[in-house]
């Protein structure tokens, strides 16, 4: 009988290392993700979430030498920021300030920055910048919000970046509240880096029915989610009535891209219970 080869010091060392890392939080085919601040990305790693997302706008206001020290962590790593949202910071969109040069720059420079940490879909909501002004044609502006698109799309493409266009609730936005509006949108743009995503917690709130998933389920790319009782992460599948049908839709097109949680709370106080939640949610 052959004498078994002892290890090498490397291959030891390698081996605890691999040990070492967590288990990583992808369930029933969803990437689990976490929306923060860049503060916030070495922990999420460590809890065991399949990327990090942070805020486009945030990353695009650091200085190079601050951003650089970012991408550096992030190529150390073993997850990615997969995703970024908040995409448009303080330029508009929608109305009569419209810049296309400043919008142009902007995008490329941030999206730039962003490839180079891993990033795959960029999330338009910014409401800020496509609410539509008092008195200004509602027509007009979703034309605008169409050739800002296709644009936006065409810097993207060039970048292996999606932009996805993000429904949210009236509170925030006054144009783009719901998955159908957003699916219309995505279908008179038509163009193949634009897409967009759900969000629980927004359609929740505009009571849309979770079959938007099904019949979108060829455009989404993305989704977010919240508990809507406070936006905060949920834990619990006792927290809503809605959830249940909401991720019998997410399994029935079985749907394996991203997931992040987005709304109030801590990876240290709330992280164990909803990745537990998403396992009980995603695996039955």
């Amino acid at each position: 009988m052959p004498t078994r080869r002892k290890p090498t010091r490397r291959e030891v060392l390698l081996a605890l290392a691999a040990a070492a890392l967590p288990v990583d939080a992808k369930i029933g085919g969803v990437q689990i993700g976490v929306c923060g601040g860049v503060s916030g990305f070495a922990k999420a790693a460590e809890l065991g979430f399949d990327y990090y997302e942070p805020s486009v706008s945030a990353l695009s206001i650091l200085s190079e030498q601050d951003f650089e020290a970012f991408q550096r962590l992030v190529a150390s790593s073993r997850i990615r920021c997969d995703s970024c949202n908040n995409f448009i910071r303080s330029l508009k969109v929608v109305g009569k300030e419209v810049n296309a040069y400043e919008l142009k720059m902007y995008m490329s420079h941030t999206l730039d920055r962003v490839q180079r940490l891993g990033t795959r879909v960029v999330v338009w909501g910014s409401s800020a910048s496509r609410n539509v002004p008092e008195g200004f044609s509602r027509d007009t502006a979703w034309s605008q919000i169409k050739t800002f698109l296709k644009y936006a799309g065409d810097i993207a493409q060039k970048r292996g970046i999606v932009i996805a266009i993000e429904p949210l609730r009236k509170q925030e936005s006054n144009i783009i509240n719901t998955g159908a509006e957003a699916l219309q949108l995505v279908q008179e743009v038509g163009h193949p880096n634009v897409k967009m995503i759900i969000d629980y917690y927004h359609l929740h709130t505009e009571k849309e029915d979770p079959q938007i998933l099904i019949d979108a389920k060829d455009q989404i790319v993305h989704l977010h989610f919240a508990n809507p009782a406070g936006r905060v992460w949920p834990k619990d599948p006792a927290e809503d009535p809605g959830y249940g049908p909401f991720f019998e839709a997410v399994k029935q097109i079985h749907f394996s891209q991203g997931l992040s949680i987005e709304g109030r709370g801590t990876l240290e106080a709330d992280a164990q219970a909803s990745l537990a939640f998403f396992r009980k949610e995603l695996e039955g």
